[in-house]
């Protein structure tokens, strides 16, 4: 044999080994990339899927609490027989139906099981009440269930086969002042339409759903396997995530997943990956728990559809190459030529593979290699621009949650959960920097009676116009909230007793005033109170609630200001 074949033979060898060499540290490395920006890009997609499902569902969730909460429900649900509450209860449930997004509503009364229902359409004005339920009638166990439970809320997903509609129920405990349970009440959101904005959303490789506390599906985009009724189920009944897995390990990794963000570990926004098997394919599995909801947001990415491996094919022939030609030029041109490159695209892959998605300018280099780092480069910057895509679009829908969470949709002033944050705040820095805080209790006079002669648009507007008095009688630094109802707080900081009481009289005054200037007959009355270090919430709530008391039994429209011995002084 000659030296030429040889030759030819061992650089056949070297070239076929240096291939195969190549090959499998590129797929290796490929599959490392894959497999951490499939880690990423779950963990956004959760984030992304949680925030569509909670935006629409915490407003309507909102919305059905301050139903439950209605005096006009409740003294009602007392007397179902009279005429006149009769009509009022109806015109409130009206007022609310157009506020939700289905514009629809149900009422369901405990004692005599009437279901009241009005739909988008307003098919069933005038005949509200649409049956009766029955505590033997099956279809009808879930409202009795929840009254036994005395669960205050519950999401329900359930065909309504009186009204021949299946819907995503949100379901609140109507209760009277001593805490007896009067009926349910809520509303339904089409599970069609609803599966098709924030399940189904047709995207290859990406699967949605969420399932209840016990795992049980609530939305899945293929609706046979979604747990109808599951409140009325027994444990073995239940359609629940162990259908979509292939093995009992992948099943106990659910559990196990589900347990550990149930009990908290790593924070309310937690989420856990990991791998399971989905019909014979190896998926990516990410899982958050919604506390507000109590269910759990599931996504499961086909990493093989997403981002195959088949791919980079391309890249890892370019890749060969450039190992054939550093077998065929002198050593410094390798070095500096080949070798160089492609020691800079490896510690960019690495790079990419442990997170970091910006590596860097890379070197140019010739030809194939050249394309290789622009491939690579154009890859990253792709999975760059995807990942800060979904990282905006989640960190705008946080944003939009928040400000839903704690701003009153009414007044669009804080809200009772938005003030507890900041005079908690308060109560800390008061402690932390010996300082003192001011605090303003109003209570609008005569509310009901305004309500029952004016109606509920009249009640609305004095609340707006004191909303846009308090705004304008504030300092930028103070905040102004709704504390529930007629009731409004004012938290003042940095405060002493003189600004105290020129701020608490100017509020007084100045609604007083503007109410008189309309011909509208609204005062308010008005309790104050300031906080001194070391004093916890609850005490200085309690102090401007005196206050305001005492200013009410003084013949309302006057201010009250508690004073450090525990009683409350008129204001001078």
């Amino acid at each position: 044999m000659s030296l030429k074949t040889r030759f030819l033979l061992l650089a056949a060898t070297l070239i076929a080994l240096a291939s195969v060499a190549a090959w499998v540290a590129f797929q290796r490395i490929a599959e490392g990339i894959i497999e951490q920006w499939g880690q990423r890009t779950a963990e956004l997609q959760v984030q992304y899927d949680s925030a569509r499902l909670l935006q629409p569902l915490e407003r309507e969730i909102a919305l059905a609490r301050q139903l439950a909460d209605s005096l006009v429900l409740r003294r009602w649900a007392l007397q179902p027989d009279e005429p006149a509450l009769k009509e009022q209860a109806l015109q409130e449930m009206e007022s609310f139906r157009r506020n939700f997004r289905s514009n629809s509503y149900f009422v369901a009364l405990r004692d005599s099981g009437a279901y009241y229902h009005n739909n988008a359409a307003n098919e069933f004005e005038g005949r509200e009440l649409r049956y009766h339920l029955d505590p033997d009638d099956p279809s009808d166990a879930w409202f009795y269930r929840l009254i036994k439970e005395g669960r205050d809320f519950h999401l329900n997903v359930n065909p309504d086969e009186e009204l021949g509609v299946t819907k995503l129920w949100i379901d609140v405990l109507l209760r009277a002042d001593d805490g007896r349970i009067l009926g349910i009440v809520g509303t339904g959101m089409e599970l069609e339409g609803f599966l098709r904005d924030i399940v189904d959303l047709s995207q290859p490789g990406i699967t949605t759903l969420f399932v209840d506390y016990n795992g049980a599906i609530q939305l899945y985009r293929d609706q046979r396997l979604i747990d109808f009724a599951s409140i009325v189920k027994s444990e073995g009944q239940k359609n629940t995530i162990d259908l979509l897995l292939d093995t009992p390990a992948d099943e106990a990794r659910f559990e196990d997943m589900m347990a550990s963000l149930r009990e908290g570990d790593g924070g309310p926004t937690a989420i856990r990956t990991d791998f399971v098997s989905v019909s014979g394919e190896r998926h990516l599995a990410g899982i958050a728990y919604l506390p507000s909801i109590g269910w759990y947001e599931v996504t499961l990415l086909d990493l093989d559809t997403l981002m195959p491996v088949s791919r980079f094919a391309p890249v890892a022939v370019v890749f060969a190459v450039a190992l054939l030609l550093s077998l065929l030029v002198f050593h410094f041109a390798v070095q500096k030529q080949i070798l160089g490159p492609i020691g800079a695209l490896e510690s960019a892959m690495k790079r990419v593979r442990q997170g970091d998605l910006a590596p860097g300018p890379l070197p140019s280099g010739p030809g194939e290699i050249g394309r290789l780092i622009q491939h690579f480069d154009g890859m990253a910057g792709a999975i760059r621009s995807q990942t800060e895509e979904l990282e905006r679009k989640v960190a705008a829908r946080t944003e939009a949650l928040h400000n839903l969470a704690r701003i009153d949709p009414l007044t669009d002033l804080i809200n009772r959960r938005g003030m507890t944050e900041l005079l908690i705040e308060e109560v800390a820095r008061s402690a932390r920097q010996h300082s003192h805080f001011g605090l303003i209790w109003l209570d609008l006079d005569h509310f009901k009676t305004l309500n029952d002669s004016l109606g509920h648009s009249a009640g609305d507007h004095a609340l707006t116009e004191v909303a846009r008095l308090l705004r304008a009688s504030l300092r930028d630094y103070d905040h102004a909230a709704r504390w529930g109802g007629d009731e409004f707080l004012v938290l003042l900081s940095p405060c002493d007793a003189r600004v105290l009481g020129q701020i608490a009289e100017r509020i007084r005054a100045s609604i007083e005033s503007d109410a008189r200037a309309i011909g509208q007959p609204l005062t308010v009355s008005v309790g104050a109170y300031l906080a001194r270090p070391g004093e916890d919430m609850e005490r200085v709530l309690r102090r401007a609630d005196e206050a305001l008391y005492a200013a009410k039994a003084a013949g309302r429209n006057g201010l009250r200001i508690a004073g450090r011995g525990g009683t409350a002084r008129p204001s001078v």
